[in-house]
């Protein structure tokens, strides 16, 4: 089977199925167990000279990804088939973001609660809005990182892409920050995963303002995406505010330090709510649907 076919099916399968909870409580998933790795390599190799030791990982982890990808491209296109569908993260991406929506509903507390486990930011002081808006957010910046990027690898690289891709995303989650423990370990995980970003994000951005036509727009879009910290997540972000019209990012406190992060698409309603989480969940959607009429024009060709 080609990878456009293949990758047509997984989007078919993970959206279908998600990530079935029955399956995960008996065996790991693929990307917690990369998860634990990494977690050993830091506790492990982060010392003496760590930015190299950083660069010595991420190489590990791409020569490692590359040769357990052509092991199971070897075994057949079934098993093939079943990783990719595990690797992305679709249904699983709008039901968490859906969930905000539905706590937010019941009170503010619970809004807090269900935003908690989709983002890393302090989420005790947040008000209604800035739930809201931290569930769109991460909604953009997910579908970019964890739909988006690996079907795009996949369909260069086969299976060793989707899966070098997921081991250095995960990389970056974990130790590409610029605290004093990572700014060094965490390095080449961070420039690397900028970079496997840098058009995936993009190609985002595009999907979700040529789904809601506009298209017109994009020179607000790029002019907005810059006004994030992130040289990429500002991409998707900017392009689902202003579809969406509303103001995102912002002023948000991490680890008890409030921070003065310009909005994104200020001019947009910022006094959000529920409705405006179920419409970002249903624009992901609308991207998915685009990218699997891509996929199956691609393997039709």
């Amino acid at each position: 089977m080609d990878t456009a076919t293949l990758l047509f099916c997984a989007l078919l399968l993970d959206a279908a199925f998600g990530e079935p909870k029955w399956l995960w409580d008996r065996v790991s998933h693929p990307a917690v167990l990369i998860g634990k790795l990494i977690s050993w390599a830091d506790d492990t190799f982060n010392t003496g000279d760590a930015k190299r030791n950083g660069v010595l990982l991420v190489l590990a982890l791409l020569v490692g990804t590359w040769l357990i990808g052509g092991v199971i491209e070897a075994i057949g296109w079934l098993a093939e088939l079943l990783v990719v569908a595990i690797l992305l993260a679709q249904r699983a991406l709008v039901d968490h973001v859906k969930d905000v929506a539905s706590a937010l509903r019941n009170s503010l507390a619970e809004g807090r609660i269900a935003v908690a486990k989709i983002v890393g930011r302090d989420t005790a002081e947040m008000d209604g809005p800035a739930v809201s808006r931290a569930a769109i957010e991460s909604g953009a910046e997910n579908l970019s990182d964890g739909v988006i990027a690996p079907a795009f690898w996949f369909l260069i690289f086969g299976l060793p892409g989707i899966l070098a891709y997921k081991a250095i995303n995960t990389a970056d989650s974990m130790i590409g920050y610029r605290t004093p423990r990572h700014e060094d370990f965490g390095w080449a995980a961070a420039k690397l995963d900028d970079l496997l970003n840098w058009l995936p994000a993009r190609l985002t951005a595009l999907l979700i303002a040529a789904t809601h036509s506009r298209l017109k727009d994009w020179a607000h879009i790029s002019d907005d995406a810059r006004l994030h910290r992130s040289p990429n997540a500002g991409w998707p972000e900017a392009a689902m505010a202003i579809s969406l019209n509303v103001a995102l990012s912002g002023p948000r406190s991490y680890e008890g330090e409030m921070r003065d992060f310009p909005y994104v698409n200020p001019e947009g309603a910022q006094d959000i709510g529920p409705n405006a989480i179920d419409q970002a969940a249903a624009a992901l959607w609308r991207v998915w649907a685009v990218a699997l009429a891509v996929t199956a024009a691609l393997a039709l060709l």
